[in-house]
C-alpha cells in the first residue's frame, strides 16, 4: 500500500508520516510549487511538486494511485475519483469516504456552490481541533491495521 496526501492544506501530514513509519509504508506528498519546502523528511516520504493550476495535485495523485492505495484529501471530487479506482480515502476530519456517502457529499458541495453563485454566503468549515486530530489518528491506525 502506498499513501498519497493531497498536501497543500492538509493539517494531518505529520500524523500520517508518524504512523506510516511504524509500518514502513511509503508516503507521497503531492503539493503545488508555492508550498515548496526544504524540510528534511523521513526516508519513506517523498514530495512531488505540481503546477498551481486547479486540480493539478488531484490529477497527479490519480495518475499515481492504484487500487488499494490510501489517499488523504479534503477534496470531494478527488475522493470520488479515487473511490472509483478502488482506493481507500480518508478526510482529515476523521471520516472515511465511501460509495455510500460520496454522492451526498458531492451534492452538498454543489448546492453550496449554487448558493454562493446566487449571492448567498455559506458557512466555511469549522476550525480544525485537537479532537479532530485524534479522531483522524484513530481512523488512520484502524485503516492501516485492516490493510
Amino acid at each position: 500500500m502506498n499513501i498519497y496526501i493531497d498536501a497543500d492544506a492538509c493539517p494531518v501530514k505529520d500524523i500520517v508520516i508518524e504512523e506510516s513509519q511504524l509500518q514502513q509504508l511509503p508516503v507521497t506528498l503531492v503539493t503545488s510549487l508555492p508550498h515548496y519546502s526544504q524540510k528534511i523528511l523521513p526516508k519513506n516520504v517523498k514530495t512531488i511538486y505540481v503546477d498551481t493550476g486547479a486540480d493539478a495535485a488531484d490529477y497527479r495523485i490519480m495518475q499515481l494511485a492504484k487500487e488499494g492505495d490510501l489517499i488523504i484529501t479534503q477534496d470531494y471530487g478527488l475522493a470520488s475519483l479515487a473511490l472509483g479506482k478502488g482506493c481507500i480515502v480518508l478526510h482529515h476530519k476523521g471520516f472515511r469516504y465511501t460509495r455510500d456517502n460520496i454522492d451526498a457529499l458531492l451534492q452538498q458541495r454543489y448546492f453550496s456552490a449554487m448558493e454562493r453563485k446566487g449571492g448567498k454566503r455559506t458557512k466555511g468549515p469549522k476550525a480544525f481541533t485537537e479532537a479532530d486530530r485524534e479522531k483522524f489518528r484513530a481512523l488512520l491506525k484502524d485503516t492501516l491495521a485492516e490493510s
